[in-house]
């Protein structure tokens, strides 16, 4: 599967975007998330019209709140590594539910896990978080979203606090269009993700967090694995109160975990 493909894939799962191939998919929001599963599409028939059913009866659903969890830091796990490029002309996306960046189709950076190379395809924000801690959001949550060759899914959450002014969180900001479901494809902006990892972790060696979850919008799919960091970034009160200017509380509230735990690197 090319790049060019694993995208389309991606921005289908992710945005609800419309594409040449696939027709658009029922209206969503996030204030009406309790009932995300009720939602109908008329054009499908049963159970197709229900599209959004995982979200209502998935085992396995995403965000969780981590203090509920049982955390096992006793089994061997993969070494994890963001092995980000920096991308040349990446696209800044108005998904319609969030701030987002598409790489380019031609970008290298990867998610290594073990010896497994999941591509980098996009990173979007949530403000408020969607993983808590003992029912507490922190300000917003950076997720980086991976697909590989088979269409396994994996997306890196960082938790974003208030703090120092954040340069490439500006940069993003100040290139997203305001309008929903709008690219800026020519701002000329070249872009390094790794800058948004936390400063004091080595990106070629993660510790983490993991689970296996779910998308956090509808459909809502199960199968995702989600590895979460240990420390966080810091971005600028001003920078949070921009944000907010494209969406605020677009964040799902957290699900019941189901017996699963936490496996940790530390």
């Amino acid at each position: 599967m090319n790049t060019k493909i694993l995208r389309n894939l991606a921005f289908t799962i992710f945005t609800c975007y419309a594409t040449a191939a696939v027709s658009e998919t029922p209206h969503w929001s996030h204030d009406e998330q309790s009932t995300w599963w009720a939602i109908q599409d008329a054009t499908q028939n049963v159970p197709l019209n229900y599209p959004f059913g995982a979200c209502g009866i998935g085992k396995h659903q995403s965000p969780i709140d981590l203090a509920s969890a049982t955390i096992n830091d006793t089994k061997p796990l993969n070494k994890l590594a963001a092995l980000y490029d920096t991308d040349t002309t990446p696209t800044f996306f108005n998904s319609g539910h969030g701030v987002q960046v598409n790489t380019s189709e031609n970008y290298a950076g990867a998610l290594m896990i073990g010896e497994e190379s999941f591509p980098l395809i996009q990173f979007h924000f949530h403000e408020p978080s969607e993983h808590v801690v003992e029912g507490k959001n922190f300000p917003a949550e950076l997720h980086y979203v991976h697909i590989n060759e088979d269409g396994r899914i994996i997306v890196l959450a960082v938790a974003v606090d208030i703090g120092e002014e954040n340069p490439i969180f500006g940069t993003i900001l100040d290139n997203t269009p305001h309008e929903e479901r709008s690219k800026n494809v020519s701002a000329g902006i070249q872009i390094n993700p790794a800058q948004l990892l936390p400063a004091d972790l080595n990106p070629a060696n993660l510790d983490y967090y993991t689970l296996a979850g779910s998308l956090t919008t509808p459909p809502c799919s199960e199968g995702v694995q989600w590895y979460l960091l240990p420390k966080v970034i810091t971005v600028s009160a001003a920078q949070l109160e921009q944000l907010k200017g494209f969406y605020t509380s677009n964040a799902r509230v957290a699900q019941d975990l189901n017996g699963r735990s936490l496996l940790s690197t530390h």
